[in-house]
């Protein structure tokens, strides 16, 4: 089953299918070697690759304000550290709570088949709760999924908003519609809206100094994606409702270098200070599920005509076609539903749901989105647009299997140690204590991401951009 995986061919694969400029590949030097973490699958490659490939498009960035193209250094040991890095953080030198849910988790059904629920969130707790009848412990949920096939549980609770899904084979993914919809579909779809005026890069210390983002998304992926964006120097403001559920853990992670206002957008005057936002905007990050921003009057095409020359990137669990465009998702019921968790199931010799080692779809997406960002932000550079780029988890997940296997030899690598860790740490005193958190994995040669300000309490800043 093993096969070959040259991370430099598949960095210069991804970098060549957005556009990338050659001769750039000649700044970078990838160090290291699949199997960093115990997968049968290349996640070190996945996460060297995907974080080169961000940190790439921030040297363009550089290039094209200041002519100088940094060159820069990624090892893969560290790289997929940072894809681990939500558990390597601490508080005060203590971990924080766990964020999931007790009853979150793999599940084997009355046919035989396994399903995964997702109840890290109250109201989906509570809506899987209801569906089972009460069942609210591990015991208990056991028991109520016996008397369902995985199949038709998997339906009911998408018919009911709920995060559920069937584990599946590569090979029954392939066969789905969603599959389907999904294979021919680019990694980055860029789309370009109009055709307004180029908007040149002033000088500026880092890649995005002077850039202001507008991050609308939740949990890993997107998060991390805006949180690189605010090393390469961007002003990110995320704005979330005061009413929405967080997991605070995840926010104080993912939240270094950012402001954070809240908006409800169920109140007209919030709507105004959003569009007041966007009209001074220069990047919209949103990790929604397709349609909700939409049906609120936040629709790619009106936020250009209120923002020409915006740079919008959405990410969704499944795309933005075929059956389940409109299906919520998060990493976890992504790698059960498209074929992941039964693949390393069975590379182990074992049959229970086996998760990757991290949430390696939602950290690749996170920096993928940060390299779509920082691309169309050359292009609108160079010749102008507004534009509207979508990825999806799914997707991701297809682009992580297609760098290859390395099989079962793959378990043979251990989580890294707490002794290797903690020397790969940086530390900043945050309105919750002293925050510990795993360093950016690109080494830079000058322009070095940072982030200089600390994860902030939600909702505690105004909505409106800095000065300057």
């Amino acid at each position: 089953m093993r096969q070959s995986i040259d991370p430099g061919k598949a960095l210069a694969d991804l970098w060549q299918s957005i556009g990338g400029a050659p001769e750039a590949l000649d700044a970078i030097r990838l160090t290291g070697a699949d199997p960093v973490l115990p997968s049968s699958f290349a996640i070190g490659t996945a996460a060297q690759v995907s974080i080169a490939a961000a940190a790439l498009s921030a040297a363009e960035l550089h290039h094209l304000r200041n002519g100088a193209r940094p060159s820069i250094a990624v090892d893969m040991s560290d790289a997929a550290l940072e894809f681990c890095a939500e558990h390597h953080m601490r508080i005060d030198g203590e971990p924080p709570p766990d964020p999931w849910d007790p009853i979150a988790g793999a599940y084997v059904c009355g046919d035989g088949g396994q399903v995964r629920i997702h109840t890290n969130f109250p109201h989906h707790r509570a809506g899987i709760v209801s569906l089972l009848g009460g069942a609210d412990d591990r015991a208990a949920v056991a028991k109520a999924l016996s008397r369902w096939s995985a199949a038709e549980f998997e339906d009911e609770a998408s018919s009911r908003g709920l995060v559920a899904a069937r584990m599946r084979s590569f090979a029954e993914w392939d066969e789905h519609p969603q599959g389907r919809a999904e294979h021919p579909t680019p990694l980055i779809a860029f789309g370009r809206l109009d055709d307004c005026r180029p908007e040149p890069l002033r000088l500026g210390r880092l890649a995005l100094s002077g850039i202001r983002v507008l991050d609308l998304t939740r949990i890993i992926a997107g998060p991390v994606g805006t949180r690189l964006l605010a090393a390469h120097g961007a002003d990110v403001l995320r704005v979330s409702g005061p009413h929405l559920p967080e997991i605070p853990a995840l926010l104080m992670e993912t939240g270094l270098g950012k402001r954070s206002a809240f908006l409800d957008f169920n109140r007209p005057a919030d709507l105004a200070a959003m569009d007041q936002l966007v009209r001074e905007a220069d990047v919209i990050v949103g990790a929604y599920r397709p349609g909700s921003l939409e049906a609120l009057g936040l629709a790619p095409e009106r936020l250009a005509r209120l923002r020409p020359g915006l740079v919008m990137v959405w990410l969704s669990a499944y795309g933005r076609e075929g059956p389940w465009a409109q299906r919520r998702g998060f990493d976890s019921i992504v790698q059960t539903a498209t074929g992941f968790n039964h693949a390393e199931a069975v590379a182990a010799s074992g049959n229970n749901a086996r998760p990757l080692p991290c949430q390696a779809i939602d950290h690749a997406s996170g920096h993928l989105i940060a390299c779509a960002a920082m691309t169309a932000l050359h292009r609108r550079a160079l010749t102008g647009g507004s534009w509207n780029v979508r990825l999806s988890l799914s997707r991701t997940g297809l682009w992580i299997r297609r760098l290859g296997r390395l099989g079962p030899s793959g378990f043979a690598a251990e989580m890294p140690p707490a002794d290797w860790v903690a020397p790969r740490l940086a530390h900043v005193d945050s309105p919750f204590g002293r925050l510990s958190f795993v360093r950016h994995a690109a080494q830079f040669s000058h322009a070095p991401p940072r982030w200089n300000l600390p994860p902030p309490v939600a909702g505690s800043d105004p909505p409106g951009w800095l000065a300057g």
